[in-house]
């Protein structure tokens, strides 16, 4: 009889630690931010360094993004559809959400024309708190091998050229680590409600 009250218990035991498991394991999928335009990170991404300059001509690195929630976005300012769409849009999702500190970086793949000036021109006309960023050609592959951005130049002949981009925007926590990505097709509206459900991990305390 002993032994029997013995295995009865542990198979209460067994069954009670089961039951707890599978709470805590709904009660962690139910707290996990459900995106409806991209894919959230449960553990953040750390990003590589890197060293570019603003459109201040200021340098800029990843240290330079912590200490705010950050929407980075790779593009050119000679893009002709998706970037300044993106972009337009970015800035419209910024005065949406009750994120003051909220900010839009645009990384230039397109160092050859993009300069400091010609950037900070581009960005004003977007009417958002922007920070626009180039370098040398060597800075920014290692910013698109940071976030695992591919973009090509293709020439268009003539002695023209565009550039083939990823069209991602990837979403920072202020400790500068990626927490989500976004992806196309945006809409200000469906942005808008991911980010206030990315509010909880947009400003880690640890």
């Amino acid at each position: 009889m002993p032994m029997k009250r013995s295995s009865f218990l542990w198979g209460l035991v067994v069954v009670v630690a089961a039951l707890a498991g599978f709470w805590v394991a709904q009660r962690s999928a139910g707290s996990a931010p459900q995106l409806t335009s991209g894919t959230w990170f449960p553990q953040p991404r750390p990003i590589g360094d890197f060293a570019l300059t603003d459109e201040r001509s200021q340098p800029f690195t990843l240290a330079s993004l912590k200490g705010r929630p950050t929407l980075v976005f790779f593009g050119f300012t000679h893009c002709p559809d998706v970037c300044p769409t993106t972009l337009a849009l970015l800035a419209s999702v910024q005065k949406r959400v009750a994120m003051p500190n909220l900010k839009v970086a645009l990384i230039s793949v397109d160092p050859e024309r993009d300069t400091p000036e010609q950037l900070g021109s581009y960005i004003a006309s977007f009417r958002g708190d922007l920070i626009g960023l180039t370098g040398s050609a060597s800075e920014i592959v290692k910013a698109t091998r940071a976030f695992g951005v591919a973009a090509a130049r293709v020439d268009l002949g003539g002695g023209n050229y565009t550039m083939d981009h990823s069209a991602a925007v990837f979403v920072l926590d202020s400790r500068a680590r990626i927490v989500a990505v976004f992806t196309p097709p945006l809409s200000a509206p469906a942005l808008s409600r991911d980010l206030a459900r990315l509010a909880p991990v947009l400003n880690p305390r640890a």
